[in-house]
């Protein structure tokens, strides 16, 4: 038997792994203060290993300033915030990829002068070129086949939905332990929210943990296991995502029921 034969076979599998991260993501009363604006106050999460956690609410609610300050890209107190053994308040935003951290932003910000190919090869700045990362790319290739017809072509010409695509592309390309995505589905069509949705279940099966921004609550409630819902920078609500979605007032405010 070859040695590739024994090699790991999944995204997840070849994930990033630091001897000292057990993988789960721990945030204890993070806050963001924008000048006297208090953008979230004191929220608390957790994201073990391979499991995936939503997080939902109105537009302002302060999910995108969660995960921003997850990544460091603004100030930030709390009393915690580490993935495995590793305190993230520490960490400066462009080394999070070491640490095993894949972040999709809001508004995908893709190279547009680049082509598809280089804006992914982007994704794996922190690697040397070798034949793991030749195996990531033909992977992210095969979760996005329309990724792989265009990779010469430069990532400002495709459509909204391929550069959401590429966006999340690039970020597995780091072989990430646990993937932050900012409103995914902004944007999209129905069909290709599908897509997406499809992709999120299935790394959601291979073992990769996520934690899920969204307005689109239909969504989330089918990509994870376990939501909040943030109002007014806080915690609203909290629990199983199924159970949530069956809630009186999540229905009626966030599913339009």
């Amino acid at each position: 038997m070859s040695e590739r034969a024994n090699e790991p076979s999944t995204l997840s599998e070849r994930a990033n792994q630091p001897s000292n991260v057990s993988g789960e993501l721990i945030i204890e009363g993070l806050s963001v203060h924008y000048g006297g604006v208090t953008a979230v106050r004191s929220v608390s999460l957790r994201v073990a290993a391979g499991q995936s956690v939503g997080l939902i609410g109105a537009n302002g609610a302060g999910k995108s300033s969660t995960l921003r300050a997850l990544m460091a890209l603004v100030p930030r107190a709390a009393t915690a915030v580490r993935f495995g053994d590793v305190d993230l308040m520490r960490v400066r935003a462009n080394d999070m990829v070491r640490h095993g951290i894949g972040y999709v932003p809001e508004g995908r910000h893709v190279f547009p002068g680049l082509p598809v190919e280089k804006n992914l090869m982007l994704g794996a700045y922190a690697q040397r070129w070798n034949e793991q990362v030749r195996d990531t790319l033909a992977e992210v290739y095969e979760i996005f086949p329309v990724l792989a017809e265009m990779r010469r072509r430069l990532a400002g010409a495709l459509s909204g939905g391929q550069q959401q695509m590429l966006a999340i592309g690039r970020a597995l390309m780091a072989r990430p332990r646990l993937l932050l995505l900012d409103e995914p589905s902004m944007g999209l069509s129905p069909k290709l929210i599908e897509d997406i949705l499809a992709v999120l279940q299935r790394l959601s099966r291979e073992g990769m943990s996520i934690l899920l921004v969204e307005q689109n609550a239909k969504l989330t409630f089918e990509a994870t296991t376990e939501c909040l819902v943030m109002e007014n920078g806080e915690v609203a609500m909290q629990g199983a995502s199924q159970e949530l979605r069956r809630d009186p007032r999540v229905r009626k405010v966030y599913l339009g029921l």
